[in-house]
């Protein structure tokens, strides 16, 4: 009866230990999902702030082109 008790035992321990480990992987895996929308989230905002830096870059060169054609404009008079 001692060994069947000790077999029981040593099952109980490997199930509690085999539920520990578990926990931890699927504990793993929500921090790298929440990490990872996170991580998306900053590509996203710095795509945008990309964009909206482009469009100044764009607006003013259009304006330094226009003056540049006034000016030439006006020395052609």
């Amino acid at each position: 009866m001692k060994s069947q008790r000790s077999v029981s035992m040593r099952q109980l321990i490997a199930v509690l230990a085999v539920g520990a480990l578990a926990g931890c992987g699927a504990e793993t895996a929500t921090t790298a999902a929440t990490g990872a929308a996170i991580k998306k989230q900053e590509a996203e905002e710095g795509q945008k702030t990309l964009e909206q830096v482009q469009q100044k870059i764009d607006r003013a060169m259009n304006q330094t082109q226009q003056r540049a054609r006034q000016d030439a404009g006006s020395d052609a008079r």
